[in-house]
């Protein structure tokens, strides 16, 4: 779900996709350097929500790339598509925690392309999604496999450890009955995505209000923490070199978002709906592990900590449920979702099952 910056993730932008570069270049024009020169647009293929672009303006060496990311086509929660939140995070993180790529401009004059926008940075590095690369071994060396599960808990403790306060984010988002809010805000999510009915949703979306744990001292959150909206050196899987998709970032429980990882961190023998993440591969640690070492790093007590799985599980059915729903209104050609309301009802059956 990131803007990959391998060279295979660019495609062509697709149909019903594009967007006015005229007014794009014109917008742009004098604010960003390079912006002058002739532009060339591709789009990231690999994201499934929000739109994500390459900007190459020039061409050889002297050509100067930046991404732009809009939120997806149709009506869709601005919560959970917030380009300006995202813009907000982006332009002030960089400085405690520079994995963040930098943003550089924000457009919310929905009128230059239909809906608001900003640019940012690009990054290079190497997006595992579902199967580990040929250049960390193919998923047959153990010991990349280790450092790239580890690199997932370890970056995440370290951005839970930036202070918000010296780089103007302190004000960001409402800590206080931050978790109670996700979770009726996700059941709303839901019941306005909802093509069919599914009892095993509503089942549990009660438990989940039921059942509210205490949470521990709020940090900055990312929201949407996994793999695949992380970039790795293409020499070593256990360096991070970006963190992607800030549009949720906010402030509040800093479980929900290991309980976002987590949740589609399948064991061996484990099937976890449509996971990103190829724990099953030898040396990739175990979810149990991943949890163990997230609470050692931290110092966080991490008793109670299985609600916080569920509650990614029913997170990632309801995300699916999204995305079929703008396929099966026709907000999106794209063939990749018309699957993925059965992928939602099994992580709805998952996370029943994963219930304490």
């Amino acid at each position: 779900m990131s803007e990959s910056q391998s060279a295979s993730d660019v495609i062509p932008v697709r149909a019903d996709e594009q967007f006015d570069e005229r007014a794009v270049i014109d917008f742009l024009k004098g604010r960003l350097e390079g912006s002058d020169r002739p532009l060339r647009v591709e789009q990231f293929g690999g994201g499934h929500a929000n739109l994500t672009y390459l900007l190459r303006f020039g061409d050889g060496d002297d050509v100067i790339e930046y991404v732009l990311r809009r939120p997806p086509l149709g009506p869709v929660a601005a919560s959970a598509h917030d380009m300006t939140r995202e813009y907000r995070a982006l332009s002030a993180l960089w400085r405690g925690f520079p994995l963040a790529p930098r943003a550089f401009l924000l457009c919310e004059d929905e009128n230059v392309i239909g809906a608001p926008f900003f640019v940012m940075e690009r990054r290079h590095g190497v997006v595992v999604r579902g199967v580990v690369p040929a250049e960390y071994g193919g998923g047959e060396d153990a010991e990349a496999n280790r450092k790239m599960s580890n690199v997932i808990i370890d970056t995440l403790v370290d951005f839970h450890a930036v202070d918000p306060e010296p780089i103007g984010l302190d004000k960001l988002g409402k800590p206080v009955g931050f978790l109670e809010r996700q979770v009726r805000g996700w059941m709303g999510r839901f019941e306005r995505a909802k093509t069919r009915e599914v009892p095993v949703a509503d089942e549990m979306a009660r438990w989940l209000v039921d059942s509210l744990p205490e949470s521990p001292a709020p940090t900055l959150l990312h929201n949407d923490w996994r793999l695949d909206n992380m970039a790795l050196a293409a020499d070593d899987p256990g360096r991070c070199v970006a963190v992607y998709d800030w549009d949720m970032c906010t402030t509040g429980d800093p479980f929900a978002d290991l309980g976002t990882v987590t949740a589609v961190w399948p064991d061996p023998g484990e099937t976890a709906g449509a996971s990103p993440m190829p724990t099953q591969v030898p040396g990739f640690a175990s979810r149990s592990e991943a949890i163990r070492r997230y609470g050692e790093r931290s110092g966080r007590d991490m008793t109670g900590f299985d609600y916080y799985v569920v509650f990614g599980t029913f997170k990632m059915a309801v995300v699916l449920q999204q995305i079929y729903h703008r396929f099966h209104v026709g907000q999106t050609q794209d063939q990749r979702f018309a699957g993925m309301e059965d992928g939602a009802i099994a992580l709805f059956e998952l996370a029943a099952a994963r219930r304490p």
